[in-house]
């Protein structure tokens, strides 16, 4: 859960548009928009650095600080540069404190079924309300000693204190247990034990 809210002080900014967005970067800064619902957006710059770390955590709750104000955000859409995977933008939304929000989280697993049976998640995102100081990162699935053939059902779950399920069809599949089927051996890889390749028999004439 995420108990605990990060700090980011960054600075308002004035200027818009690819030339100094670019300028931003290389300066060790990303743009970024803070969205308050019916409100004018704001606009921010965040050091490169604590913002990337900040993003590895899902639905992190954040206090970006700038100036003698701050606003309490959750991310909304990252843009990162598809060649470096640097973060070139991102979209934060306000939420206050005690609001309930909707947010996607990913589906793990943990444990060891039975025999050589494998867990397979089925859904890798679960659709979820909480109160934004007890957003969850991650929902973790049991799976130890389940035997092949095993589904664990979204009804199923076991969810955190204070997380509601947002989704419509609880007798969904999240996770199959299932033994992998072993891939066949293809007829084109054998070769003869007494087949000679050609190239070997020709360094053989070079070589005489």
């Amino acid at each position: 859960m995420a108990n605990n809210t990060i700090v980011l002080e960054g600075e308002l900014r004035t200027e818009f548009g690819k030339g100094p967005a670019r300028r931003m970067r290389v300066a060790q800064q990303i743009p970024a928009t803070i969205y308050a619902g019916g409100e004018q957006p704001l606009y921010v710059k965040l050091p490169m650095k604590d913002t990337t770390l900040a993003l590895r955590h899902t639905n992190a709750l954040i206090t970006v600080k700038f100036g003698d104000e701050s606003r309490l955000v959750v991310v909304k859409e990252v843009q990162r540069n598809p060649v470096k995977r640097i973060v070139e933008h991102v979209d934060f939304y306000e939420v206050k404190a005690g609001e309930k929000i909707d947010v996607e989280v990913p589906v793990f697993v943990e444990g060891t079924p039975k025999g050589g049976a494998v867990a397979f998640v089925d859904i890798q995102q679960l659709k979820v309300r909480a109160d934004v100081a007890n957003l969850p990162e991650r929902i973790v699935v049991d799976v130890d000693d389940l035997e092949a053939g095993s589904r664990i059902f979204l009804k199923d779950l076991a969810l955190p204190e204070g997380v509601e399920l947002d989704m419509a069809d609880t007798d969904e599949s999240v996770v199959t247990v299932e033994v992998p089927e072993e891939a066949p051996a293809s007829e084109e890889t054998e070769v003869a034990p007494d087949a000679v390749p050609a190239t070997a028999e020709k360094d053989d004439t070079a070589n005489a």
